[in-house]
């Protein structure tokens, strides 16, 4: 089961009630969770081949009525976001300096269903020497549903540390889990995709999805056409869409050609698919 369905579950055994009101809002906290997934990988920061560093402090701007609606439960809403964030961050094998916090603000200049969010790298106090701070952010990012379509623009990405933190720390990875390597010079590149969990090497220059069996990675989605789009590898590695019904998403962003970078997410129907590349 995916993590934003198992968060869902968990908002929605709550006792009592205490979220009905909560999703009668414009903005969901499922879009919340999905955002603050898309933060994660738009800001991964990969340290060594051991550890990818992704920001665990979040902040979430609403409208005003959003905010309203929103507010009376912050609390526990951001604890279940911060849990959603961490089980996610297990799944992609992502690590954290510090404690995950998730908060609310007010934005004035946001209409009533549209959001933002922004983040940080935060570290804990036995991680402060070896933190990598985040640079100022640029502009904020674009609001969902204004120009822009639905961005989550990467910041500035903090600077690599001097030496990678020792290991044994709070949030290194689980012992048997690795993240993506790291680039090595000269080393040759390697390209694979991750579909429901389960990982599709590429090792051909063009890669086509779809529904037919004629497909080099056949996705069982309705949602999906015959043909529905075609990888190609290099440098940069591109994802073309090839005339489908629903077209691609990709990173959030609705397009018919995109530039892929390691982490990014395809949405072809209902089915999200992880690009990967590394080195070696």
């Amino acid at each position: 089961m995916g993590v934003l369905k198992k968060f869902e579950q968990r908002l929605e055994g709550l006792v009592n009630g205490t979220f009905a009101k909560v999703f009668k809002s414009e903005v969901q906290p499922v879009e919340i969770a999905g955002a603050l997934q898309r933060e994660c990988d738009n800001n991964a920061t990969i340290w060594n081949r051991d550890r990818t560093v992704v920001p665990n402090d979040f902040i979430v701007e609403l409208s005003t009525p959003d905010f309203e609606r929103l507010s009376p439960y912050s609390g526990q809403l951001g604890d279940e976001l911060a849990g959603m964030v961490r089980d996610y961050a297990k799944q992609q094998r992502y690590t954290f300096m510090g404690t995950i916090k998730v908060h609310l603000e007010k934005a004035d200049d946001l209409d009533t269903g549209l959001y933002r969010v922004r983040s940080r790298t935060l570290a804990s106090s036995a991680n402060q020497q070896a933190t990598p701070e985040r640079a100022p952010a640029g502009p904020p990012p674009a609001a969902r549903g204004q120009a822009g379509g639905y961005g989550y623009p990467p910041a500035a990405a903090p600077p690599m540390p001097a030496a990678p933190p020792p290991g044994g720390r709070p949030g290194a990875a689980p012992a048997g889990q690795r993240p993506a390597a790291a680039p090595q010079p000269g080393g040759r590149t390697r390209h694979w995709i991750e579909i429901n969990g389960t990982r599709h090497q590429i090792s051909r220059p063009t890669l086509v999805l779809g529904r037919s069996t004629e497909a080099d990675v056949r996705i069982d989605d309705p949602g999906v056409s015959r043909r529905h789009c075609e990888i190609r590898t290099g440098t940069p590695s591109t994802v073309q869409d090839l005339g489908s019904t629903n077209g691609i998403v990709v990173d959030g962003q609705h397009t018919t050609r995109a530039t892929l970078r390691d982490g990014s997410r395809i949405v072809v129907g209902s089915t999200t698919i992880i690009y990967r590349q590394a080195e070696g």
